[in-house]
């Protein structure tokens, strides 16, 4: 239960975090820059993913302490980063008059292609990080495959945010590669015996998921008001949480009744299926560059 406690407590402070945090990224960002802004941050977030597991193994293999103590040290980082925030940040603080609502769910209703791609990559994206390690292992890989596999993801990740800002100049074409990158990393999962082509199916997805989220979020704001930007970033975000929480919901029950590569090659499907969608709606995946709605 206490693990339990503490997942929920995490989720709902990165809920918070988040979005606020999109939102002052967005308004303080110019049209032209607001894609690698986005991008960049969500890079050092995952760059922290990646040094942050490695870290806790070289502190668990080689020093003398528990899970316990490396709570610990987590606390004290987190503790330390909120004061050292509050501290650089009370000289700009800004009054923002936006208040909560449930309208700009409605909002989203306006981007039916967004919103179909974005439960697809984001239910893969669930799966990837909540049952695939559990699935790799099945597959002979041992403790250490899987923290270099997920090391190679993280690679990918961030190099793609790192070049987002370029990769936005081709929206819709990079939209298309990168529903098509994670169904073929889906399938390549489904079908490998190794750490290579594990590697390989990582690393397409990598870059799927990774350009994806800033992309998409840079065509609903382009077409969106920027005094209700913060409510649509907070539906986004919705959005987002759904799919995330769809994948592993439907992938354990598939897993169970169908065997191990069942749900990838299920999500295989429906990515081909999403791609094809993406290539017919390539007009409408295209951001507004001047006009705003």
């Amino acid at each position: 239960p206490e693990i339990m406690g503490f997942r929920i407590m995490t989720g709902v402070a990165h809920a918070f975090f988040w979005p606020p945090c999109e939102s002052i990224i967005s308004k303080e960002s110019t049209e032209k820059n607001r894609v690698r802004n986005i991008s960049w941050f969500t890079m050092f977030f995952v760059l922290g993913f990646m040094i942050g597991p490695l870290l806790g193994t070289v502190f668990l293999e080689g020093e003398d302490i528990t899970y316990r103590v490396l709570f610990q040290i987590t606390a004290f980082i987190l503790a330390t980063a909120i004061v050292s925030s509050l501290l650089l940040s009370r000289k700009n603080r800004k009054v923002h008059h936006e208040r909560f609502s449930l309208a700009s769910l409605k909002e989203m209703k306006k981007f039916p292609e967004l919103i179909i791609l974005l439960i697809f990559c984001t239910s893969s994206f669930g799966i990837i990080l909540s049952i695939y390690p559990a699935f790799l292992n099945d597959n002979g890989m041992t403790d250490t495959d899987i923290l270099l596999l997920y090391f190679a993801f993280g690679v990918s990740r961030v190099v793609s945010l790192a070049l987002a800002g370029k990769f936005s100049r081709r929206t819709s074409q990079t939209l298309i590669a990168a529903t098509l990158a994670v169904s073929v990393g889906l399938a390549l999962s489904a079908v490998s015996d190794s750490i290579i082509v594990y590697g390989i199916a990582l690393v397409l997805m990598g870059f799927g998921f990774s350009i994806f989220f800033p992309l998409t979020l840079e065509i609903i704001l382009s077409k969106t008001r920027k005094e209700i930007s913060g409510k649509m970033i907070g539906a986004y975000e919705t959005v987002f949480g759904i799919g995330w929480a769809v994948g592993p919901t439907i992938g354990g029950p598939i897993t169970q009744s169908f065997g191990a590569q069942a749900p990838y090659l299920v999500f295989f499907v429906i990515g081909i299926g999403v791609t094809i969608l993406a290539i017919i709606s390539r007009k409408k995946l295209e951001p507004m560059r001047e006009q705003r709605i």
